[in-house]
């Protein structure tokens, strides 16, 4: 329900702050006084369409705050905000939207700044607006199948789960067949390439780690001379006359001597030892590389060559040995398919077909049971539309089978709703009736009947009740307090009998206050609402009997309210 909203700096609104409540809340007043401004501040805090004209002369920008409370913990809107990533703590929801005087629009849920879109997405979950004109879920035909569905309840429920399986399968290997039927130049021209970029690769035998190695080897013959040179060096210093061995063999024989002496030095002489063995070996080792040593120009052609390859096939196929092996694979797998196409398609073609008569079996049981859920929602109607003295006039769902197998993620039907508001008229869709006053109470019928099963929590009537009055406006005034025993309902009327059912009651005022008009609104209770219902009934001064008039509806009001709970 939506608990509480603030408004700033919106028309002719300064500020203003309405707490709500659960069942009926009626806003009353003068034409003029700003009850539609409040209904349009609730539409633009749910996703509506904003501009600068709406914003207060003289203020930078417009802000509107609306806290709703979900006390279903599954409740389809709380999904939804799970789905942008939005917690709703506790099941408490608010809305925000701020709308600047350079034409900025800023959206909040639960102070998280998202989309218009994503606003418009969670606030249809929570709270539907329906005024005279408007193009509600109810006036758009693409909606009847869930509204319909809806009613239909936990049986239907089941039997779309199972098509709704189904369907996910049928909708993944369709997009497969029809995405395989490319034409054959272009499916040839594949294969080609594939084929000559597989065979290229596969002919350079590549090998991970292959690069590394070349590259060492490259190094090693592009500087052979000063290599060579170097380890000759090296190898003249240590065993070369008169070099390193010779001195340190020297010193060695020096130290073992004086160690015979003092057997304090020998370790020294055992240090010394240690290198001249080493040393020593160190030599021979060289000496055998050097031994070893050949420059062979061939080999470093063949090297670059092979380095050039690994450059060229880079370029190509992947930064790395590694993304062309890769690169391989995946091309491999593509040319099997493409290979073996023929084959494929058919195996999928028959897992195709095979889906679609299962699907065609689980959209007849869906069929079925809209047809059996249509008889009993028209019936329903019916009675509603009685009850709003619309007995001369008939309602029908009808339900047709797609043409040509098309499925979707209803199923196969076409779902429209049909009226005719008076006896020899024939049936129209819906959407086609236009006369106001009927368009009203067809809408209050539907939504008695749906209110229980849409999920949205809060439901806002905008003067639907306007054309009518007598026995009419008191069956208005009662079915939509039979909506609010299911949903919350804002109601903006000018009907006494409507407010005379409200809960609460507002009234909707407007000011002069140093030289700027406000909209202002007072809580009507007690006896004030006996005066509020009197100038409603007289549209002018009260009078003794426009006063007992109203307590009359008052009390008729309060008995008509218990036999709806």
């Amino acid at each position: 329900m939506l608990s509480e909203i603030s408004i700033k700096n919106f028309a002719i609104i300064e500020s203003l702050e309405v707490m709500f409540e659960e069942g009926l809340t009626v806003l009353t007043g003068e034409t003029g006084a700003g009850k539609s401004i409040i209904i349009d501040a609730v539409q633009l805090l749910t996703g509506g369409r904003g501009s600068q004209g709406f914003i207060r002369h003289g203020a930078k920008r417009a802000e509107l705050e609306g806290q709703f409370i979900l006390e279903d913990s599954k409740h389809p809107a709380i999904a939804k905000m799970m789905e942008f990533g939005i917690e709703a703590e506790d099941g408490v929801v608010i809305l925000r939207r701020d709308l600047s005087s350079n034409g900025k629009s800023v959206c909040r849920v639960n102070g998280k700044l998202v989309t218009i879109a994503i606003l418009r997405e969670i606030s249809s979950q929570i709270i539907d607006i329906h005024g005279q004109h408007e193009n509600q879920e109810l006036m758009q035909e693409r909606r009847h199948i869930h509204l319909l569905d809806q009613f239909a309840g936990k049986k239907l429920a089941h039997a779309f789960d199972n098509y709704s399986l189904l369907y996910d399968q049928y909708r993944k290997l369709k997009r497969k067949l029809e995405a395989a039927d490319d034409n054959e130049q272009h499916i040839a021209q594949r294969i080609d390439l594939y084929s000559f970029q597989l065979k290229e690769i596969d002919a350079a035998s590549l090998k991970i780690g292959e690069e590394e190695e070349l590259e060492e080897e490259q190094r090693k013959l592009q500087n052979f001379s000063r290599l060579y040179e170097r380890l000759n060096t090296a190898y003249e210093s240590i065993s070369g006359d008169s070099r390193a061995l010779d001195w340190v063999g020297s010193a060695m024989s020096d130290i073992e001597d004086a160690a015979d002496v003092d057997k304090a030095l020998k370790p020294y002489y055992e240090t010394i030892a240690s290198s001249f063995y080493s040393l020593q070996d160190t030599a021979h080792e060289l000496r055998s590389i050097l031994d070893r040593m050949e420059f062979d120009p061939a080999r470093l052609d063949i090297v670059e060559e092979r380095i050039a390859q690994h450059l060229a096939l880079k370029r190509k196929y992947g930064r790395t040995i590694e993304d062309i092996l890769i690169y391989r694979d995946k091309i491999a797998d593509e040319l099997d398919q493409l290979v073996n196409r023929d084959e494929r398609l058919i195996a999928e073609q028959e897992k195709f077909n095979h889906l679609v008569k299962d699907l065609e079996i689980e959209a007849e049981e869906l069929s079925i049971i809209r047809k059996d859920a249509s008889v009993k929602l028209e019936s329903a109607i019916m009675e509603q539309l009685d009850q709003l003295h619309m007995g001369s006039a008939s309602f029908k769902v009808k339900i047709e089978t797609k043409k040509g197998g098309n499925f979707d993620l209803s199923g196969n039907d076409d779902v429209v709703f049909y009226i005719s508001p008076n006896v020899g008229e024939p049936l129209k869709p819906l959407v086609k009736i236009a006369s106001g006053g009927e368009l009203s109470r067809l809408m209050l019928a539907l939504k008695t009947i749906f209110s229980k099963h849409q999920g949205v929590t809060s439901i806002i009537f905008d003067e639907v009740d306007t054309g009518v009055s007598g026995r009419v406006a008191q069956a208005i005034a009662e079915k939509i307090s039979m909506i609010a025993s299911h949903s919350q309902v804002l109601c903006i009327s000018h009907l006494p009998q409507v407010a005379a059912m409200a809960d609460q009651h507002y009234l909707i005022k407007k000011e002069v206050k140093e030289d700027r008009t406000r909209t202002i609104i007072e809580n009507v209770m007690n006896s004030e609402r006996t005066v509020e219902l009197s100038r409603m009934l007289s549209g002018a001064e009260t009078t003794p009997l426009t006063l007992k008039h109203a307590d009359e509806l008052l009390k008729l009001a309060s008995e008509r309210k218990k036999t709806f709970q």
